[in-house]
């Protein structure tokens, strides 16, 4: 009698194991598209677009006064003095070497200013995710992009990029 209510027991845990399971349910979404489509990403977009167009008209106007610098000094390297020519060569030697400290810089303020121009939209993306995940009773959301879930049933998955897009603009309104 032990016997049969021990398996009897086991069954009924493997049945709500397996019923629990089934209603166990995941996200699925592009959350690089769904950034990419609000319109916040197109300013942050146009500002880093307008910061890298100024860092580079400056970093020309670099080059071209080095490039002047360097033709005067071709044109008189005959004509000067030695110790003037070696002052014509340490100062076409600093002027190169703040140009690649520039370029060096600008490549770090511009990945700076990407990360502080894109960090409010992918929180606010973010937080819609979280948002309706929990209103739908989702257990987790897998990002599509990533590719590090190769298949997921479903009737385990739902796509939920319509109503994260729905909060986002329901956030936008309020």
């Amino acid at each position: 009698m032990k016997r049969i209510l021990s398996l009897s027991a086991l069954f009924l845990a493997l049945a709500l194991g397996a019923q629990a399971q089934s209603e166990v349910k995941y996200g699925l979404l592009s959350r690089s598209a769904i950034i990419e489509a609000m319109p916040e990403y197109a300013e942050a977009r146009a500002a880093l677009a307008t910061l890298r167009q100024q860092y580079a008209q400056e970093a020309e106007y670099n080059e071209l006064n080095f490039k002047r610098q360097f033709a005067e000094y071709l044109e008189g390297q005959k004509s000067f003095p030695l110790n003037i020519m070696l002052k014509r060569q340490r100062d076409l030697q600093e002027e190169l070497e703040k140009g690649i400290a520039f370029r060096t810089a600008t490549d770090s303020l511009l990945r700076q200013a990407e990360a502080e121009l894109f960090a409010p939209v992918a929180e606010r993306v973010d937080s819609a995710i979280r948002a309706v995940a929990m209103e739908r009773g989702l257990e987790a959301v897998i990002n599509t992009d990533e590719k590090a879930c190769l298949f997921v049933h479903p009737s385990l998955a739902e796509d939920i990029t319509a109503w994260v897009e729905e909060k986002l603009t329901a956030l936008t309104d309020e």
